[in-house]
């Protein structure tokens, strides 16, 4: 069977109250509150307008037991109103108010990485053998009584492990990696199958997209080789808002759902959550219609690895190829004789050709190859005939080019980041080419630089990561992120990252190179990488202070 002829991955089924997520049930769309938990009547309204925007599931975050608590009045209230959509408890660093939890809402997502373990506190730690078996240990009693309690109550429950809060135990021995963030997460799936609980779902997440596919996949396997079909959440954390957090959400997610991995998907934006919804509808239904076309015939060329996917060698065609950037045809100017313009079909009719032993090099020779994709799933065509190239050893530089017509701008950048994102991390082309009747140059331009920024492949901006804000947050997280952009984002190269609170905040420093992060009500700490330099700084003057940081360590004039 052809590697291109993609299949939704069979899973269990987990039961989140009367929703359905894995098996043949349609990719099931989240959204989380960013109000507080204790604000029952703020908390029930925003509640009620993401549902009103078409979220299946709905979370809320609980820090305590009081607050795990007061998700019983929210959802009674919610229930009243005649609204039936889940509600999720979000738990870190709290088994006791995970526990409250289950009690009150159909699930529960806790934290591998401070569920058992301390917070994260980046010491280096050591742990023999015998020490490390006795943490896992401590992970049995304390997580398989909450599952019994959860299986109990008929609560679901969701393993969430987030690049930038695995434990000081996991970081000991996997370090800052794919690897560890799977085996935060098998640890406590063994548990659960243990206990012969089964209505788990999980997640596994990170904000640099590479980081995200390559661990999603990592997982897949993993849990294939110990026979677990458990229901998978798609995310990129700290994704960001506007046009750069769909962008970097559709690249990461989109890739992955074009694989048939996935069950369950929240696109993270620092805006109101309800905005969530229409980017997951319009990813979801894409990926869906496109991974159910047609198959495409193709293997994948000899070597290749799909879970860590190299780079396809290729020439130097001008600027085109080798080791340069990839480009986006049109911002880049790239010589219009260097360029051979071609459908997938008319490619593969040169390679076909039986009566021509050099496989049509002639033709070929020397040029970057323009291909284009009239299929219903142009990413499995592309992808076919470009490790049909590889597989025979021609090392054309690729440059992928698709029309979107007359679609609505905004489903065009949330479908081009999907189909080009995917291309990109698989590390199949050298640029590319966005074609569209409804945005214009300047606008294509922006959006194929953002996707190629998003695919880790070429930098042109600074990079903001950001959260989406939620029951812990205690600062106007889109005003900030507003203010830091507006003062900052004429920094090409910096990656700088505006956190809510300390759950992720001081593990994404570790990918940031300065992060500013909420310290309670009304102040910020500052990070230079994953070092804080300054903490409990008023938000008034936090700005500038990380400004003055910047400029103190000569990353800018």
């Amino acid at each position: 069977m052809s590697v291109f002829d993609y299949h939704r991955r069979p899973t269990t089924v987990t039961c989140v109250g009367d929703v359905m997520i894995g098996g043949d049930n349609p990719i099931r769309l989240q959204s989380m509150n960013n109000t507080s938990t204790m604000d029952t009547d703020g908390s029930v309204d925003q509640v009620l307008k993401i549902a009103a925007a078409g979220a299946d599931i709905d979370r809320l975050t609980a820090q305590g037991v009081r607050e795990a608590a007061n998700l019983g009045e929210i959802r009674r209230r919610v229930r009243q109103a005649g609204c039936t959509i889940p509600l999720v408890a979000d738990i870190h660093f709290n088994p006791k108010a995970a526990e409250e939890a289950a009690l009150h809402v159909e699930k529960v997502r806790i934290n591998p990485g401070n569920f058992v373990d301390p917070g994260r506190t980046f010491k280096k730690l050591e742990y023999t053998d015998e020490e490390y078996a006795r943490e896992l240990e401590k992970i049995e009693q304390r997580f398989g009584p909450f599952l019994d309690l959860c299986k109990a109550n008929n609560t679901a429950v969701r393993i969430g492990v987030n690049h930038g809060s695995l434990s000081d135990r996991i970081m000991s021995r996997y370090g800052d990696t794919p690897a560890g963030m799977v085996e935060s997460a098998m640890e406590f799936l063994r548990v659960a199958v243990a206990r012969d609980f089964t209505d788990i779902v999980i997640s596994i997440k990170a904000s640099n997209t590479v980081v995200m596919v390559e661990t999603v996949r990592r997982l897949v396997k993993a849990m294939e080789a110990e026979g677990m079909k458990f229901p998978l959440h798609l995310g990129v954390t700290e994704a960001g808002d506007g046009e750069d957090g769909r962008v970097r959400s559709a690249v990461g997610i989109g890739t992955l759902l074009g694989e048939g991995i996935g069950d369950t998907i929240r696109v993270s934006l620092s805006e109101p959550p309800e905005d969530e919804i229409p980017v997951a509808r319009e990813l979801a239904e894409y990926l869906a219609a496109r991974s159910a076309a047609p198959s495409v015939n193709g293997e994948y060329a000899p070597g290749y690895n799909p879970v860590i996917p190299s780079k396809r060698p290729t020439e130097s065609v001008g600027i085109v190829g080798g080791d340069a950037v990839p480009v986006v045809l049109g911002y880049d100017k790239v010589a219009e004789e260097n360029l051979l313009r071609l459908t997938t079909d008319e490619l593969r009719l040169i390679l076909d050709k039986k009566d021509d032993a050099t496989h049509g090099k002639d033709i070929l020779k020397g040029k970057v190859l323009v291909i284009t994709a009239a299929h219903l799933n142009p990413v499995a065509d592309l992808s076919s005939v470009i490790h049909r190239l590889w597989t025979l050893g021609l090392y054309n530089p690729v440059i992928a080019s698709l029309d979107y017509g007359e679609t609505d701008p905004a489903k065009t950048v949330i479908r081009a980041s999907a189909d080009f994102g995917a291309l990109l991390l698989n590390g199949l082309v050298d640029g590319i080419e966005i074609k569209s009747a409804t945005l214009d140059p300047e606008a294509l331009d922006r959006l194929g630089l953002g996707i190629l920024q998003a695919s880790r492949r070429r930098m042109t901006k600074t990079e903001f990561v950001s959260c989406p804000g939620c029951g812990r947050t205690m600062f106007d997280l889109q005003e900030t992120v507003a203010r830091v952009k507006a003062a900052t984002s004429m920094y090409p190269g910096l990656k700088i990252a505006v956190m809510g609170c300390i759950v992720n905040g001081p593990g994404e420093m570790a990918d940031a190179d300065y992060g500013y992060v909420g310290a309670g009500v009304g102040n910020i700490s500052l990070y230079r990488g994953k070092e804080l330099v300054e903490k409990n700084i008023p938000s008034a003057e936090a700005v500038g202070r990380l400004i003055a940081l910047m400029r103190a360590d000569g990353r800018i004039d």
